[in-house]
């Protein structure tokens, strides 16, 4: 099951401990550390997109299916891909705002099925009011991502063979999956991050 994003250093140190169970998709690194002063040979750790790390999460699997991720704007904006979900709109982030289709002004609460991602301009209109108050319409559903939708929605650009390991981990219902196997598809950005999982 995919855990969390670390960075080559972790990666190393997870290697050099014997922590790394087995290591699959792309080769990434060859860390070159120091010489042995009997033999004359330098240590070189090669690191892995993925690796699978030795023991068990607490709570395993029982308490991922249960998992509820922090709500932060980074995370729900990307959940949103960057669309305004009242005009349909595409904006930067530096542009975007977090709206509660039931306002808190009347007992909507902060979390993931509650709020969407808005453009000032419509959020400005909306107010505190309801979408239907307002005459305006939600053009997605909010949902809760899961464990594996979150761990997507926390990194940063994602290696294909990264796309395809999380996407086994997401459900085929999931509002993301079509989003992602397009990212796929096209090709995905490098970035010097390993999966841990």
């Amino acid at each position: 099951m995919p855990l969390e994003w670390v960075d080559y250093r972790d990666a190393v140190r997870l290697y050099h401990t014997n922590q790394v169970a087995y290591a699959c998709g792309s080769l990434l690194y060859h860390v070159h550390g120091g010489f042995n002063a009997l033999t004359g040979d330098r240590s070189v750790i090669a690191v892995n997109s993925i690796i699978a790390t030795v023991g068990k999460t607490p709570g395993g699997p029982e308490l991922r299916d249960r998992y509820i991720p922090p709500l932060n704007n980074k995370t729900l904006f990307r959940r949103d891909g960057n669309l305004c979900l009242y005009c349909g709109c595409h904006f930067m982030s530096r542009d975007l705002t977090r709206d509660h289709i039931r306002p808190v002004s009347q007992d909507g609460t902060d979390e993931w099925r509650n709020v969407v991602t808005a453009c000032r301009r419509c959020n400005n209109h909306k107010g505190g009011r309801t979408p239907e108050q307002a005459g305006m319409e939600l053009i997605a559903v909010p949902f809760t991502p899961t464990y594996a939708e979150y761990i997507y929605l926390k990194g940063r650009q994602v290696l294909a063979d990264q796309m395809e390991f999380l996407l086994a981990h997401i459900s085929r219902s999931s509002p993301l999956r079509t989003r992602l196997e397009i990212s796929l598809k096209e090709g995905i950005g490098r970035h010097r991050d390993i999966h841990s999982g």
